[in-house]
């Protein structure tokens, strides 16, 4: 699969979107301004302890006090705390993790009072950003993301990604680690490093430990609540996690992000460090590539496949709910049983592309088509599965229920990803709306080629507003008419009528009667 990572950035804002062979995979909105990235780690104070929710409120700087659950606690934390304290005393050297004498671990069904007072200050680390009303919910659990490992400080425990198979594998990473790490710091090896040599998986254990010396040295002269450390930035955190050999473009419109992106990659991937281009082009970046007109027709309620199947997208409080259409994608060849596994199965890739694509989370509720078969049920069960084994965020899924429905659960750790798609309507003056005017020559063939195909029509007139006219017709041997003609074998008429409005437009038979569609 070839990916290609397009980044556009503005004064305040960057986006980011991910294209797995052309599609739009993901997009991302980093603000300049976001003080409360994940993996940030902050000096916290305990503004309120809740032992009716076994849970906190730390203070962290933000608007919303910060929720802490004695399960995000960590084992260690009795550790951390001492640790910090330690660290944040302005005589004497810094503590050393490598000598210090780790503390018990703390009950799994304890209660928070006992191991946290109102006031106290505590080193916490962002596990989901600020949603909605709510402040960010945090963990004490604190751990470091590099290209190949994560660290674990006051653990001393390896351990693998399940993805890697091999027990050689698995044998030689385990001990390797255990040779170069140091005491005290838990190591997560990530699936990744599998195959990979010595000198580069030291040399991420290496940077990893420095960002937690850099840590410990800037505890002493901070005052609570304060950022000690900021995780990656979204690019360069996503150029982390998914860079590999499948990766074959970094396109961006601006010097100083190109540099910062070269840089970054040397370090990690210093053989990919051409992939990085800077884009110069008069056209924003995002219509040069395609990625605008795949934003508009993926996003709002409505999201039509090319073969005329198509999903409603609603989002309530609790949940987010997907409806599964066929639309007028009938073969007439196959029973109804068929068709509903076909239309099922082109709507689970979709699906597991929205899930990414609009980072959407917590409970999703699927009603596909209805399947009497269970092997059926099974086939789309697998397959929504397949697709889904792409997403980097953890998730669940439940076979079908006799309903029809498959229920998933998505982690959710920053709010959803939201674009209008919806224009202003040129003929009422902006009243009413209309789907994105730059999708409307895709609609248009979509049903042409289900006239043709599906309704076996002779011959086609189409009736649209003399702009849209012009834009069809132009040019006598490569207008988009003549390549509708040449893909469907059969002959196309366009005709112009000055009272439509902009992106109206009408089908008629041999005979001159409308077709509906």
């Amino acid at each position: 699969m070839e990916k290609e990572l397009i980044i556009d950035s503005f004064k305040n804002e960057v986006d980011i979107a991910l294209l797995e062979d052309k599609f739009l995979a993901e997009l991302h909105k980093e603000k300049l301004d976001n003080n409360y990235a994940v993996g940030d780690v902050y000096l916290g104070r305990v503004r309120k302890i809740m032992p009716g929710l076994n849970a906190a409120f730390v203070d962290v700087g933000y608007e919303k006090d910060a929720f802490l659950h004695y399960l995000d606690l960590g084992p260690q934390v009795k550790s951390l705390n001492k640790f910090g304290r330690m660290a944040m005393t302005p005589k004497g050297p810094s503590p050393d993790i490598s000598n210090f004498k780790l503390e018990s671990d703390i009950e799994k069904t304890g209660k928070i009072s006992n191991v946290l007072k109102t006031n106290q200050q505590v080193i916490v680390q962002i596990a989901k950003e600020p949603i909605s009303t709510k402040g960010p919910r945090i963990s004490s659990e604190i751990s470091f993301a590099g290209r190949y490992l994560v660290l674990v400080p006051f653990s001393n425990r390896i351990s693998i990604s399940q993805k890697i198979k091999s027990i050689d594998e698995r044998n030689r990473l385990k001990r390797l680690i255990q040779s170069i790490k140091p005491n005290n710091m838990g190591v997560i090896i990530r699936t990744v490093a599998e195959n990979k040599l010595v000198s580069d998986l030291d040399a991420d254990l290496k940077s990893l430990i420095k960002k937690w010396s850099i840590l410990t040295r800037k505890l002493r002269s901070l005052k609570p609540p304060n950022k000690v450390i900021s995780e990656l930035d979204r690019t360069s955190a996503l150029l982390r996690d998914i860079l590999n050999e499948s990766f074959h473009n970094v396109h961006v419109n601006d010097p100083d992000l190109y540099e910062e992106i070269r840089n970054f990659i040397s370090k990690i991937a210093p053989q990919k460090i051409d992939i990085v281009k800077l884009y110069k082009g008069k056209a924003p970046i995002f219509e040069h590539f395609g990625v605008d007109k795949q934003i508009k027709s993926s996003f709002g309620k409505n999201v039509t496949i090319k073969s005329g199947v198509y999903l409603i997208i609603e989002h309530t409080e609790a949940l987010h709910v997907i409806d599964v259409n066929s639309g007028h994608r009938v073969n007439k060849n196959n029973t109804q049983e068929i068709n509903a596994l076909e239309v099922n199965i082109e709507a689970a890739i979709e699906i597991a592309r929205q899930l990414r694509l609009r980072d959407m989370g917590g409970i999703i509720v699927v009603d596909f088509i209805d399947m009497v078969e269970s092997k059926h049920r099974r086939e789309l069960f697998q397959k929504l599965k397949e697709e889904m084994s792409r997403d980097r965020a953890k998730h669940n899924i439940l076979p079908p229920s006799k309903f029809g429905l498959v229920q998933i659960t998505r982690q959710r750790v920053r709010p959803e990803m939201t674009i209008e798609t919806l224009e202003k309507c040129p003929a009422c003056g902006g009243t009413g709306k209309i789907r994105a005017s730059i999708i409307i020559i895709d609609e248009i063939e979509n049903n042409i080629r289900y006239l043709v195909q599906e309704q076996n029509e002779k011959k086609i007139s189409l009736e649209v507003h003399p702009f849209l006219h012009a834009y069809l017709t132009k040019g006598m041997f490569s207008s988009i008419q003549t390549k509708w003609q040449r893909k469907l074998g059969k002959k196309i008429l366009i005709k112009k009528n000055s009272s439509f409005h902009f992106l109206e437009y009408h089908f008629y038979d041999q005979n001159g009667e409308e077709l509906k569609i």
